[in-house]
């Protein structure tokens, strides 16, 4: 590991997190490509890891700690990445996550009728692409450095901390 300080491993981590999530709201809300249910869930390791980041900045308690539940939040990201991307690439069906608009406004099953009538982005269709990739594809790749950094960075806690 290079000597870099925790708090800058943090801090880069919490600009690509931060980058992310702005990218994702710019391409839905300005160029209007509507995200599929599994693009809404891959932000979610994204605003975890600002919240945690911001958190640790405001209390500071345990470093070590706030890096362990990062090293889980990417890893979480990573999983649900490479089953979106899988399910692009036809290698896994679509789940009912795909499926469903707004699960929890569901109650009944005249609701659910209504819920399956309306029209759904497929998480199999790739409505966006950079470069000829989709933002799945991105996502893995992101969240597959942050993991290998994260997890250099626990290793080598004792050497690099602040």
């Amino acid at each position: 590991m290079h000597n870099i300080k925790i708090d800058t491993y943090l801090k880069i981590i919490f600009l690509i997190s931060l980058i992310s999530i702005l990218s994702a709201y710019f391409i839905e809300y300005i160029l209007g490509y509507q995200p599929c249910n599994l693009c809404l869930i891959e932000r979610i390791p994204y605003a975890l890891s600002i919240t945690l980041i911001i958190l640790n900045y405001f209390f500071n308690q345990n470093k070590q700690f706030v890096i362990l539940l990062l090293i889980l939040v990417f890893a979480f990201s990573l999983l649900i990445s490479f089953y979106h991307f899988g399910i692009e690439q036809g290698f896994f069906e679509e789940s009912t996550v795909c499926g469903i608009k707004d699960a929890n406004n569901v109650i009944s099953k005249e609701e659910l009728l209504k819920q399956l009538q309306l029209k759904t982005i497929s998480c199999k269709d790739v409505a966006f692409r950079i470069f000829g990739l989709s933002l799945s594809t991105f996502n893995i790749v992101i969240s597959l450095v942050i993991f290998i950094l994260l997890i250099k960075i626990f290793k080598n806690y004792e050497k690099i901390k602040s």
